[in-house]
């Protein structure tokens, strides 16, 4: 992808992985959002009712969002060393809505993979559609 550094983003995103708050999962994960001129940081945040707690990816798009920006050209993940952090559904959903076409970059135990939104989620729903 021209003009993101991917390596970069998913170093930014390993750093912001340590604020996470996960005292009950112990699986902390963080993501680093490319707006272009600035890279927007998220941490997972649980909560002990479990249905309240915001993933990494969600909570750097709500800090995008908030400083007035919409469009995203790459998200990184990373959670633990060797784990499979892909985005869950509804972080690909709110993704989608977006920019089907943003390259995600995340970790697995085989190591670092990249691929779109729209690859990870073939049918979204959004207006893109």
């Amino acid at each position: 992808m021209s003009l993101v550094d991917l390596d970069g983003l998913l170093a930014t995103a390993r750093a912001a992985r340590s604020r996470a708050y996960a005292p009950y999962s112990e699986f902390r994960v963080g993501a680093a959002l490319d707006a272009g001129e600035r890279v927007f940081v998220g941490s997972n945040v649980e909560n002990a009712s479990y249905g309240l707690a915001i993933c990494a990816e969600r909570a750097a798009v709500a800090a995008a969002v908030s400083a007035g920006h919409r469009e995203f050209r790459a998200i990184a993940v990373a959670g633990p060393d060797g784990a499979l952090t892909s985005p869950c559904g509804a972080c690909r959903q709110v993704l989608a809505e977006f920019n089907p076409e943003m390259t995600v970059v995340f970790t697995t135990p085989e190591g670092v993979t990249h691929m779109t939104v729209a690859e990870l989620l073939p049918h979204y729903f959004g207006p893109f559609v």
